[in-house]
């Protein structure tokens, strides 16, 4: 306890690293808020139409989910490698390594895209039983998968935009997005209506297109992300600004290492989202009802969940650039710092959820049992959250800055395998269990990694350069 303390007063007096950490963290909690942010206004739109429409888009959007942490688990792993090369000030590896994931999460958006445009409605057949919500989610995913490949570009290049001190120009870009969709969505999906502002009645304009144009605005909004951040990345000649032939050509030793490294990633956010997928399986099944509370649910947690995103993305940075250069002593002080400053946004971010979760339910038109569910689940999650967010900021940041992606591997999927997912469906589908019930049985998962990450990180099998072993 005593050690505890005064780790906690040299953080708070070491202003190279909280100059380090709060440079990367805040730009990205920024931008993950700022996504949160549309998801909000999403449903909340969305919700206009009815619960139907906002279980429909929910489960439409569980392919992205998928899709996205399929491209997390990209580049996670590759943003690994090209921190340390960063540390090491290897430009030219960099860029190999932008190269490679490019091709991998391009490939990874062409499979999900096809499926959306040959099958959407099979594709909603997955989660639900509903028809209402299989043939509104259907036209809704038909139009958004074709957002798929902008996504996937925008993510790698954001990423390899971090590893080399770069955080702005993401959340730039990701502002302009976030406009253009909120604006397009007003135009889109309401119908042409009267509204009154300072007792001024005007017309508002709309094509009232419903979740079709909810999807048009996403797809929109995603064309225009990777356009700018394009030509912001090649106009400033940043140094990932890298032309084609410099993507390619790898020798053995690189693509060994690469795949050595981002290939456990990939997998882990793949299964792991395979595995939470089969939540939303579960829950589709419970009934329109709560899939709409748990993803009003969700929407609301995401507001602390970007904190921790971003700072397990700062980790992630900070530790690879240290063990890059050969630090390690340096790395591992670092990393006990990121573990207080997670304790302690853990308990602000818990008692803001906590006390602000009426103020967000009442934005929405749904009945008191949903509503009431929303509250229960949102407190459910502020009992996890310490387990949930020490999970991030290890398995996300510190064991990965490492390489020890094989360990997170195992930590992820087994969790949800063995777990989550067992409980799940016995909890919904056996039991017959209320939302909140089967919410609070998946989240033990949780409690499992945090147990199993802590013996791992005091192993220290995390601390190597791997651009030394290269």
């Amino acid at each position: 306890m005593i050690q505890l303390v005064q780790d906690t007063k040299d953080m708070f007096h070491d202003r190279i690293f909280l100059g380090k950490a709060l440079r990367i963290a805040c730009p990205v909690a920024m931008q993950g808020m700022l996504n949160t942010i549309v998801n909000l206004a999403d449903t909340l739109m969305i919700g206009t139409l009815g619960e139907t429409a906002i279980a429909a888009v929910g489960l439409a959007n569980k392919v992205f989910f998928v899709f996205t942490l399929l491209v997390f688990g990209v580049v996670s792993g590759s943003g690994v490698l090209a921190a340390q090369y960063w540390g090491n000030q290897d430009v030219k590896n960099i860029r190999k390594v932008l190269g490679l994931a490019l091709m991998i999460a391009l490939g990874g958006a062409s499979i999900f895209m096809v499926a959306g445009l040959v099958s959407p409605q099979g594709v909603m057949r997955i989660f639900t039983e509903s028809e209402a919500s299989i043939s509104l989610g259907a036209s809704y995913l038909v139009i958004a998968v074709l957002s798929y490949p902008f996504t996937a570009v925008t993510n790698v290049f954001v990423a390899m935009l971090r590893a080399v001190g770069q955080v702005k120009a993401p959340v730039v870009t990701s502002c302009m997005a976030i406009v253009t969709n909120i604006i397009l969505n007003f135009l889109f999906i309401f119908p042409e209506r009267t509204m009154t502002l300072f007792g001024l009645e005007f017309l508002m304009p709309g094509l009232g297109l419903g979740v079709v144009g909810a999807a048009l605005a996403t797809l929109a909004a995603r064309i225009l992300e990777v356009t700018v951040l394009l030509f912001a990345t090649y106009y400033k000649k940043w140094p990932v600004a890298a032309k084609l032939s410099e993507m390619f050509g790898y020798s053995k030793g690189f693509v060994l290492q690469f795949f050595q490294t981002a290939t456990p990633v990939i997998l882990n956010e793949f299964m792991w989202g395979l595995g939470t997928t089969m939540y939303s399986l579960a829950y589709g099944r419970m009934g329109d009802e709560a899939v709409a509370a748990i993803t009003i649910a969700t929407t609301i947690q995401d507001i602390v969940v970007v904190l921790f995103q971003g700072l397990s993305a700062a980790t992630a940075v900070i530790l690879g650039n240290e063990m890059g250069a050969g630090k390690l002593k340096q790395a591992e002080k670092y990393a006990t710092y990121f573990f207080i400053f997670q304790f302690l946004i853990t308990a602000a971010g818990a008692l803001l959820i906590i006390a602000g979760r009426w103020q967000v339910i009442g934005l929405y038109r749904i009945t008191p049992e949903v509503a009431q569910n929303v509250s229960s689940l949102t407190l459910i999650f502020a009992a996890y959250m310490p387990a949930k967010m020490f999970n991030y900021v290890n398995v996300v940041g510190v064991l990965r800055s490492g390489g020890d992606t094989k360990m997170c591997l195992f930590l992820d999927t087994s969790g949800v395998w063995l777990i989550g997912v067992p409980l799940a469906f016995l909890g919904g589908l056996v039991w017959k269990l209320t939302i909140c019930q089967v919410y609070a049985l998946v989240m033990l998962e949780e409690v499992y990694k945090m147990a199993l990450g802590y013996w791992r990180y005091r192993q220290k099998k995390w601390l190597r350069n791997l651009t030394a072993e290269l």
